[in-house]
């Protein structure tokens, strides 16, 4: 068999397997264990949101920089939880996504799907979408949408690492969320720059095991410094 053609098998494997988890995640989560916890999912969703979109937040985009904002966004995220982390990350992961639909493109089909993703109503999210932090690294793209999308791609992959520790899953279902956009037309190509932030997201999950004090700003930073090779 073809190198290319096991590679594809490969690639749908997989691609199979992260829709698989994809709707766990958001579909068939039973109620029952959301309604057991001290605030649901989608309740945070809707507070951090309602926070980004805030004109508090926008006086506070005046006076701080976009790494110090993520951190502000982070922090709320802690407190409104009770510093439970695992509900915190996730939340976030959904709250700071820059859209609010998966806009699919079935290969082969050639069939359109818009599947509705966890958000908050859309007067909402379209100012939180403009609230967005968007300036992190050294390679952000020069434009008013900038790195918005990396912040759900980061709290995503920490989320993972911090749950579940046993392998590295959170790299694993990173890769294949690219390999999944390629595949079925969201963004149209694997972005290696979205790879290496799930891979510092991941590091900061696990980080977050010994050091609960670490900020999303600072792993920002060591994305920096590692990809424009000044440290190894």
């Amino acid at each position: 068999m073809p190198p290319f053609l096991i590679l594809k098998i490969l690639y749908l494997l997989m691609q199979v397997m992260k829709i698989i988890y994809l709707l766990f995640l958001l579909v068939l989560m039973p109620n029952e264990i959301l309604s057991q916890r001290s605030r649901t999912l989608s309740e945070g969703i809707f507070y951090i949101s309602d926070f980004i979109a805030s004109d508090y937040f926008l006086s506070l985009k005046e006076k701080k920089n976009d790494l110090d904002l993520v951190d502000t966004i982070y922090v709320r995220a802690l407190k409104y939880y009770n510093y439970d982390y695992s509900e915190a990350l996730l939340a976030l992961t959904f709250a700071t996504l820059p859209f609010n639909k998966i806009p699919l493109k079935i290969p082969f089909l050639n069939v359109k799907l818009n599947i509705p993703l966890p958000s908050a109503c859309d007067s909402v999210f379209q100012i939180k979408l403009r609230n967005l932090p968007s300036q992190f690294f050294f390679d952000t793209p020069k434009y008013e949408f900038g790195d918005k999308d990396k912040l759900p791609h980061f709290f995503g992959n920490a989320f993972l690492s911090y749950n579940i520790s046993f392998f590295n899953i959170s790299e694993f279902f990173g890769i294949l969320v690219e390999l999944f956009e390629e595949s079925f037309a969201i963004d149209g190509r694997l972005n290696l720059r979205d790879i290496r932030v799930n891979r510092i997201g991941s590091e900061f999950g696990k980080l977050l095991e010994d050091n609960n004090n670490i900020l999303p700003s600072q792993m920002f930073l060591i994305y920096t410094l590692i990809y424009r090779g000044i440290i190894l």
